[in-house]
């Protein structure tokens, strides 16, 4: 028994899954998960809610505070991730930020439908008063970021009367006249739809980095035990 688990870890330290967790053990993917999360951040902020008009709505901001906790999760753990305290609150945030994104982004997806269907009941969880998790009002300390200001299930561009717009901003405003959609022409894939995406994405390569470590760190330590025993 002892000669197998040597064996396998042998197999191991030449497997993928070691890779991985050498990877994890580095600042790059946690680098990259932040910059990441932070991208999508910023692109919904300033390019389609302040430069094309699209109005973030409640089931929006609650996807960019999940998308925060990853931008945490992944600063705090490129700190040092070979600290396992850093590391273990850099996967808490991280994994927490993704479910919590892909429950939000599944009620906007389902009140998207509703709103654009036959069943006006269905379009409910809809407020222009959110409520964050520990009580924390970040619509009131960043409302740039965090208050709602559009309604759920329509983000068609809303632009101010009287304004001149380059022919870059026009051409966008046109675009997604009809609500952002992956491809317009076609109303595929909604905006819902593509978060719901970007988070099971991360979902799978984050929890490919924490399993990988695991298995390596475990097999690592009954590897060293079996070679204990065998001196």
């Amino acid at each position: 028994m002892n000669c197998k688990i040597t064996d396998f870890w042998r197999d191991l330290k030449t497997s993928p899954i070691n890779t991985i967790a050498r990877w994890q053990d580095a600042r790059f993917l946690w680098i990259v998960m932040a910059a990441a999360a932070m991208m999508l951040l910023l692109t919904a902020h300033n390019l389609f809610q302040h430069y094309v008009y699209m109005a973030p709505c409640e089931q929006c901001v609650y996807i960019r505070f999940a998308f925060f906790c990853m931008v945490f999760g992944g600063i705090i753990a490129s700190i040092k991730p070979s600290q396992i305290v850093l590391k273990i609150v850099g996967y808490i945030l991280g994994f927490w930020g993704i479910i919590q994104g892909i429950m939000y982004s599944i009620k906007l997806n389902t009140i998207h439908h509703a709103a654009h269907g036959d069943d006006p009941f269905g379009v409910q969880g809809c407020s222009a008063e959110p409520s964050f998790p520990l009580g924390l009002p970040l619509d009131s300390w960043f409302p740039d970021w965090f208050l709602p200001t559009g309604a759920c299930g329509f983000d068609n561009p809303i632009p101010p009367e009287g304004v001149e717009f380059s022919a870059l901003q026009q051409w966008l405003i046109d675009f997604y006249s009809e609500g952002w959609y992956l491809i317009p022409s076609m109303h595929l894939v909604n905006m819902a739809q593509a978060c719901l995406f970007a988070f099971i994405v991360c979902f799978i390569l984050l929890g490919a980095m924490c399993i990988s470590w695991i298995i390596r760190d475990l097999f690592r330590k009954d590897n060293n035990q079996t070679i204990e025993d065998i001196n």
